[in-house]
């Protein structure tokens, strides 16, 4: 099904934005054999000087003309086989006219060049004016299509080759390269690193760094790992990297294949504008990933990138993707690799939620930004495929093919995969066939379902007993179907298993599967005694939403007692919804005494939704939990319960401090939240106690501050909030806070005075000049959740002139946003403020009227 039909009924949510064309890979003229880059650093001038000779296997004989891709190099001299040849350049690509048409053996193409200032592929970090500390680095970034704008290429993931890179920089740099290092010569005050890369790989996963880093040494076997970071930062190395050895030692048996080149480097590095790249055997990583012994108490982001990005030097650096349309392949196995890892280190329970949450991840791009099929050839840039589809729901497929195969035969497939696709190209039918040929499994039916077009299931689940006749009737009802003239377009067809629970049998579970293909469908089940429990999904290892619609007495015993942690929270979400003092019991219970703080985290989060008292009593329970993520969740829940006791709680816990950054700028952004209806009167309170943060807790990678700012971003009527954060956003901030304040003030913007909402379009339009990825990323997000014209034409002239594919099309999204805004009733702003009003009253009665019934009962 194609991604039109799919978006046919919002126009407004179409992945393909208007320019959005079929790709597809060039016309190859031969088989690229070997690159060789020689090229000497000018890094006070932020330039270079190279030399490029490509060793081309011609696919033919006869061919006169070569065309290669490079983007604003300043061409000096082509020649093949050390002859001059005559060549045109329109500063995106070189086409070479050879003065001799290729015969059947190899030619060699050399091409000097030189670049100044270059704008991508290739990044020189230094200080300036405001930023005198930062470190002076070089570093390249080729995914997806940026090689050319550091050497001439043939830049697409089809073509594999080996590589080399010569190059020349001050003697106090060190130079790390894909490969080995096979020499280096001091020559005066410089030095030549000279790096060879033996297997072959694509251009986009060739890679150079230059700094002054610390070089920390490991070990695998007999294979060389290192860590380089910024000096003076070697025990955050230490911390955030250190379990890299065990990590190619498990991904070594996970996939069936040795770790297959001579090191692997992970880098460090300055403006990063990723989280990490897999350049082959040698890893780019934003420095921001760095985490002190404090960060490390909650922060599980780093291990998990650690994990995606080695699992990468398997899928994507080994097995090479032949197109942009399928890097699913690679992506969604990184992702899912984060799973894996997880499970392997902290337990079954803790990989499920983690997967519940890439598949929510997934289901909110799904449900607010647009639905696509994850293997698409239309777009405008491949870079635009990098999305929550391509990641997390790509990690989602990948656990629905182990559930279907089981696990033995789920390493199998993946074991012939890679083993059978090494050093190859490969597109998703290649999936298919390993796994067919492996396990005897046809999974055609679920990529169509799930990979080829876009979408998910939703279900709604209803349960009754039948005491007469001893029967468990259970009706599903597939309700992303909207349309019923249009229904078998999105219906799905699997086999899902349910389970019924007993917990005077030691919690046994009988399993029957059930087919579900139509709207909606009853069944009913014969069992000797009634269930106290019912799973839909048992294991849940299928992409899906799920809407529970059982008795209150079967929901509470699935909270306490199933022994999947992802269907405890499907419970406790029902549970949520039935709003009552019983609800709020059982949900509390499971916040003290469950086993799994994945399960406690979900049912603080659910309590923040009843919106009674007696859940922020509830909730306050929570606070001593030892584990951070779970007090995190209080925090933000009793900003929903927005009683004087929530806020004494929150502005307590923030003047004593928390163990952990992150539940510290929670607090922090939470006191901003809470402050409506009679509570507003604490809101000089709150600014001075969110200042006094601002000016006293300076630290790692500034989060606390900026949950400070956040707090701030929420009084949308406060002058003094939109000044503090103003004083923010100014160069010379540091980097982290800068950003957070860029995106606060957009935040703050909606309930402001016409001045002063001038004021921030002002600050904002002269930011959005500034040419950083992450700065223009933050503008972008400002911009789109106000509700002012004058944002729109900011937007647009970012569009226009940013080289950045993310940047645009996250700037023209954020257009529509706006326009959405601006098209609604303008008297909502006075409407919303009423509401909290009747929204604070309507607790207040409901918390009463609750407390009565518990009187009565």
């Amino acid at each position: 099904m194609s991604i039109k039909n799919l978006d046919s009924e919002n126009n407004n949510r179409k992945f393909e934005l208007p320019g959005a064309t079929p790709h597809y890979n060039p016309d190859r003229p031969g088989q690229v054999n070997h690159i060789f880059l020689d090229l000497s650093l000018n890094i006070p001038h932020k330039s270079f000087q190279g030399t490029c000779t490509i060793t081309l296997t011609p696919v033919r004989s006869g061919i006169n003309q070569l065309t290669l891709d490079a983007v604003d190099l300043d061409i000096q001299s082509v020649l093949i086989n050390n002859i001059s040849q005559p060549f045109n350049y329109n500063r995106e690509q070189l086409t070479i006219h050879l003065l001799q048409p290729t015969q059947e053996e190899p030619i060699k193409i050399t091409i000097n060049y030189q670049v100044n200032q270059p704008q991508r592929g290739i990044y020189f970090v230094g200080s300036d004016e405001y930023y005198p500390n930062k470190p002076t680095q070089v570093w390249t970034q080729g995914e997806d299509e940026d090689s050319r704008f550091w050497f001439p290429c043939f830049d697409y993931p089809g073509q594999l080759a080996t590589s080399e890179i010569r190059v020349t920089v001050p003697n106090n740099f060190t130079a790390i390269s894909n490969g080995e290092l096979i020499a280096t010569e001091i020559i005066g005050d410089k030095i030549i690193y000279h790096w060879l890369q033996k297997q072959i790989h694509p251009t986009y996963l060739m890679t150079l760094a230059v700094g002054e880093f610390s070089e920390i040494k490991d070990k695998y076997q007999d294979i060389d790992v290192t860590y380089y970071v910024e000096k003076g930062r070697e025990e955050q190395g230490r911390i955030s990297m250190g379990k890299t050895p065990r990590m190619i030692e498990f991904f070594s048996a996970k996939f069936g294949y040795l770790y297959a080149y001579p090191k692997y480097a992970q880098v460090c590095v300055d403006d990063f504008i990723f989280g990490g790249m897999e350049n082959t055997s040698t890893t780019l990583l934003t420095d921001r990933c760095l985490l002190d012994e404090r960060a490390a108490i909650d922060n599980q982001w780093t291990e998990s990138l650690v994990a995606h990005e080695l699992a990468h030097q398997w899928f994507g650096d080994l097995v090479v993707i032949k197109h942009w349309s399928h890097a699913w392949i690679k992506e969604g196995m990184a992702s899912y690799s984060e799973v894996l890892w997880t499970e392997q280190e902290y337990g079954k329970d803790d990989a499920a939620y983690y997967l519940l949450k890439e598949a929510r991840s997934y289901l909110d791009e799904d449900s607010s930004r647009y639905r696509r099929p994850i293997v698409t050839h239309i777009y405008r840039e491949a870079i635009e495929l990098y999305d929550r589809h391509l990641y997390e729901k790509g990690a989602c497929v990948y656990h629905m093919i182990r559930g279907i195969l089981g696990e033995e035969l789920f390493d199998q497939a993946i074991h012939t995969f890679v083993n059978e696709n090494a050093h190859k190209t490969v597109e998703t039918i290649d999936l298919l066939r390993a796994i067919e040929q492996s396990t005897g499994y046809n999974l055609l039916y679920l990529f169509d379902q799930y990979v080829f077009r876009g979408g998910h299931p939703d279900y709604k689940v209803t349960y009754s007993w039948d005491a007469d006749n001893t029967l468990a009737k259970l009706t599903v009802t597939q309700t992303q179907i909207k349309d019923k003239n249009n229904e078998n377009k999105e219906l799905f067809d699997l086999k899902i298993p349910i389970g019924f629970g007993y917990i005077d049998d030691n919690k046994a579970i009988k399993t029957l599967t059930i087919r579900l293909n139509e709207p909606q469908q009853s069944f009913y089940f014969p069992l000797e005694n009634k269930p106290d429990f019912i799973s839909f999904d048992v294991n849940n290892y299928f992409l899906k939403t799920v809407e529970l619609e059982y008795p209150i007495a079967e929901l509470k015993a699935q909270l306490k007692h199933d022994p999947d942690p992802v269907s405890r929270i499907y419970a406790a979400t029902a549970l949520a919804k039935k709003g009552n003092l019983e609800a709020i019991k059982s949900l509390e219970e499971s916040l003290t005494k469950d086993p799994f703080w994945g399960v406690r985290f979900e049912a603080a989060k659910q309590l923040g939704k009843v919106k009674l008292d007696q859940a922020g009593e509830a909730l306050i329970k929570g606070l001593n939990d030892e584990n951070a993520r779970v007090r995190r969740a209080v925090i933000e829940s009793l900003q929903e319960i927005k009683t004087l006791v929530s806020y004494q709680t929150l502005k307590s816990h923030l003047e004593q401090g928390d163990a952990s950054y992150y539940v510290e700028a929670q607090t922090a952004r939470s006191l901003g939240s809470i402050l409506s209806g009679t509570l507003k009167e604490k809101e000089e309170e709150v600014i001075e106690l969110l200042n006094q943060v601002l000016t006293t807790k300076s630290g790692w990678n500034e989060v606390v501050r900026a949950g400070a700012i956040g707090g701030l971003s929420q009084l949308k009527t406060s002058d003094n909030a939109v000044d503090i954060i103003a004083k923010y956003t100014k160069l010379g901030i540091p980097q982290p806070l800068r950003l957070a304040a860029i995106r606060a003030l957009g935040t703050v913007s909606t309930g402001q005075t016409s001045n002063k909402l001038q004021e921030i379009i002002d600050i904002l339009e002269g930011i959005s000049q500034e040419t950083f990825f992450l700065t223009q990323v933050a503008i972008t997000s400002a911009l789109g959740q106000m509700e002012t014209p004058k944002a729109i034409r900011i937007l647009q002239s970012l569009a226009d002139r940013t080289p950045d594919g993310r940047v645009r099309r996250a700037a023209e999204e954020a257009v529509k946003k706006v326009q959405k805004k601006l098209g609604s009733d303008q008297g909502l702003k006075e409407l919303r403020e009423e509401l909290d009003k009747l929204k604070e009253e309507n607790q207040e009665l409901k918390s009463r009227l609750a407390n009565l019934e518990a009187k009565n009962s």
